[in-house]
């Protein structure tokens, strides 16, 4: 079926998305909890590619030693038995109580110090399991008052954290590389570094970039009103896209970890069509949830409904590409008469003293129009399936 995932397309899922037990700020959970066993096995009857987790989704923070080891050995023989991956791993620096001021950028340097090797037992975890990329969202990276802790300091301490650790993955010989999470607010209410943007800048100031790019997600963006495509465009063109989180999200409210293209298909399609169109080749991973209302198998039609939507938006991008309309319309609106040739290219001396000189028709111009309104419409209507 055209619309079935295979292994090729890399859907990826977290333990805690399809895990999630439905419990809110304002109500208990409604499902029962699976276990990462049982979770492995609904994500390869629904036909993911791959399975994600964070430390503590798979070994409980007061595991002992000798637990841990049970645990990860029944979940790699679940691997075993499903065929599926472990392309990306993560640490819960947000759920106990130790962070509650955070991990990395805490006043208290205990937690900062307990926060490093916590995630370095977390690494040694993710490469067992086979991950070669380590996400870190830090959601108690933040404040809910700047009279509570140093923004300057918070990031010369979040800097040499992730310096810490990108030399210890290179001193264990990991092949490895660390994507880091923004987001602008929720669970603290300010998170440091809100946006891709602010998560590149800050990239260029490590020991070691090269193996530092982001992650973005799709509700983050959104949650502060933005435009996620123009994010991944940015994190692409850096050479930084190193994951991707996808769901959905009305603009501006919390963090709802919508089921991907159930709200915004238009900013969902031109997503897809960016990352077929580039040849991303990375995971797609849906860090989403079923609605509160859902019993496990609402979680089945949860999982299945993004990667549906996914394909079903890539064969909308191929149909866009192949439009005979469409894509006359956009070779009209880019189309270049080679009149500017001469001033266009790096710049050079020569270059500058004809751009200077050259006369343009300012009115002409401004009188031009250029038909977005129709290849806007042409696109709303190739969504809408009457074309």
């Amino acid at each position: 079926m055209m619309y079935d995932p295979k292994p090729e397309h890399k859907f990826t899922f977290g333990l805690w998305t399809v895990g999630n037990i439905g419990r809110d700020p304002f109500g208990e959970p409604v499902r029962a909890a699976l276990s990462p066993v049982e979770i492995a096995r609904l994500l390869a009857e629904v036909g993911a590619w791959g399975v994600n987790l964070h430390d503590n989704d798979l070994v409980p923070i007061d595991a002992t030693p000798a637990e841990r080891d049970r645990i990860v050995h029944d979940f790699k023989a679940a691997l075993e038995e499903t065929g599926l991956v472990v392309p990306m791993a993560t640490t819960n620096l947000f759920s106990d109580p130790a962070f509650k001021d955070g991990a990395f950028t805490a006043n208290d340097a205990r937690v900062r110090a307990y926060a490093l090797q916590k995630t370095m037992r977390a690494i040694d975890l993710g490469v067992e399991l086979g991950a070669t990329t380590y996400v870190f969202w830090g959601g108690r990276e933040g404040v809910e008052s700047d009279a509570t802790k140093s923004a300057p300091d918070s990031i010369k301490r979040f800097r040499e954290a992730i310096n810490f650790l990108s030399a210890y993955v290179r001193d264990q010989g990991y092949d490895l590389r660390f994507a880091l999470e923004p987001k602008p607010n929720e669970p603290r209410g300010d998170i440091y570094f809100a946006t891709v943007g602010a998560m590149l800048g800050f990239i260029s100031t490590l020991d070691h970039p090269e193996m530092v790019g982001v992650n973005p997600e799709m509700a983050h963006e959104h949650m502060a009103g933005l435009n996620f495509l123009h994010a991944v465009a940015q994190a692409w063109e850096a050479g930084k896209l190193f994951h991707i989180d996808l769901n959905d999200q009305v603009l501006g409210r919390y963090d709802q970890d919508l089921r991907f293209g159930s709200q915004n298909i238009k900013s969902a399609f031109f997503l897809v069509k960016f990352l077929e169109d580039v040849g991303y080749n990375g995971s797609r991973h849906f860090d989403a949830h079923a609605y509160r209302t859902e019993d496990v198998e609402g979680v089945k039609d949860f999982a299945r409904g993004c990667m549906r939507n996914y394909l079903i938006l890539k064969e909308k991008a191929a149909r866009y590409n192949a439009d005979a309309e469409i894509q006359a319309l956009l070779a009209e609106i880019t189309a270049d008469d080679g009149a500017t040739a001469s001033y266009q290219g790096p710049y050079s001396r020569e270059r500058a003293a004809a751009l200077k000189a050259a006369s343009f028709d300012r009115a002409a111009l401004g009188a031009r129009g250029y038909a977005y309104e129709r290849l806007d419409q042409l696109t709303v209507e190739l969504l809408l399936g009457v074309r």
